[in-house]
């Protein structure tokens, strides 16, 4: 029988000081990032660390200076491709700045979304970027609690009414007009909409979402409906797209009905991939007979056939900016404006008129 490797015991704060011939409280100043020290004794100490390896205890450094050097990012679905490149764009803010994230999925649950920001505000984070999965008050007790706890707090792709907090977002509403203009001069009146937002008696009204994405695409639409003269069927916007059995629901209930839909918007990519599934499974080519628009640009949607119309955002940029404007609020700095982020139509080989393959 071998005998077990030795235990090597890791260096400590009295190691850093001995090595680098300061005291004690000087190491400990220097290691932690607070107190006040020389230059030369924080590049003494800076060198002995690194030479001994040694780590810095991230629970004592916070408990001394009030700072994690962390922020939590909350997103509504991480296997989305959208919440995963505003992630790199936060990313790379945080770490230029010192910083780490601690991430958690809240799957769009309220529950799960307090118990994250629970979690995450006895992890000590100095300040969270959360996607709400609610945009109205009343459901967001636990985001007030963080600002009142001291944390910073900035809202990501949605905001909330009535929240001391600040919210980055694109502005969707002239395209989705547009987009639905296209439509309609293609010839399209039976235009559905699937989104995974809940809504659970379901949409009636663009203010049914509240402070969504998803609210500001459905009033392009209505716009667009009301500038032709066009009645806006509310029955075809369909909520609640969770999965791939919901995706299936929604597309048979569209097809059961006497006038099925002639177009179909996609809210994010994910829903469009499930969709367009869906209809390859069921014969239905497009554009010939449907029309598809789809919401966020990747590159998949180009190099498709056809190549899908989209409307596109600033995803990278805006994870960024939620970052950088935290990292500001989190140090005392003063962020400047809230930056204004627009999308984008880009119209591809997706769209014909009605029947065009019969």
């Amino acid at each position: 029988m071998t005998n077990p490797m030795p235990r090597i015991k890791a260096p400590t704060v009295a190691d850093v000081a001995r090595a680098a011939n300061v005291s004690k409280a000087q190491a400990a100043r220097a290691l932690g990032g607070y107190g006040a020290v020389s230059e030369e004794v924080q590049t003494r100490v800076n060198h002995a660390a690194a030479a001994l390896g040694y780590r810095t205890n991230e629970l004592a450094r916070s408990m001394n200076t009030g700072r994690s050097n962390t922020i939590g990012v909350i997103v509504g679905d991480i296997e989305n491709p959208h919440f995963g490149l505003a992630l790199r764009g936060m990313a790379d803010v945080a770490r230029q700045a010192g910083y780490h994230l601690l991430l958690s999925n809240s799957d769009e649950q309220l529950a799960e979304e307090r118990q994250a920001v629970q979690v995450m505000l006895e992890k000590r984070v100095d300040g969270i970027i959360i996607a709400p999965s609610s945009s109205a008050m009343q459901h967001n007790a636990h985001l007030a609690q963080i600002v009142a706890n001291g944390r910073a707090l900035v809202l990501f792709d949605r905001a909330v009414a009535g929240l001391a907090a600040e919210a980055i977002c694109a502005d969707f509403t002239a395209p989705a007009e547009e987009a639905t203009r296209q439509l309609i001069a293609a010839g399209h009146r039976r235009v559905a909409y699937v989104t995974s937002m809940r809504c659970d008696e379901g949409w009636r009204y663009p203010d049914d979402l509240g402070l969504t994405p998803v609210a500001q695409r459905l009033g392009g639409m209505a716009r667009a409906f009301a500038s032709a003269g066009l009645p806006f069927d509310p029955s075809l916007i369909k909520a609640n797209a969770l999965d791939e059995a919901a995706i299936a629901r929604i597309v048979e209930e569209l097809w059961q009905e006497r006038a099925p839909p002639t177009a179909l918007i996609a809210s994010d990519s994910v829903i469009a991939m499930m969709l367009l599934r869906e209809l390859g499974q069921r014969g239905l080519r497009i554009p010939q007979d449907l029309s598809f628009v789809m919401y966020d640009n990747f590159p998949w949607t180009e190099i498709v056939s056809p190549p899908l119309t989209v409307v596109a955002q600033p995803v990278y940029e805006m994870g960024r900016e939620a970052a950088r404007r935290l990292i500001a609020h989190i140090r005392g700095e003063e962020p400047g404006p809230v930056a204004q982020f627009g999308a984008e139509l880009l119209v591809r080989g997706s769209i014909a008129a009605p029947g065009a393959g019969s």
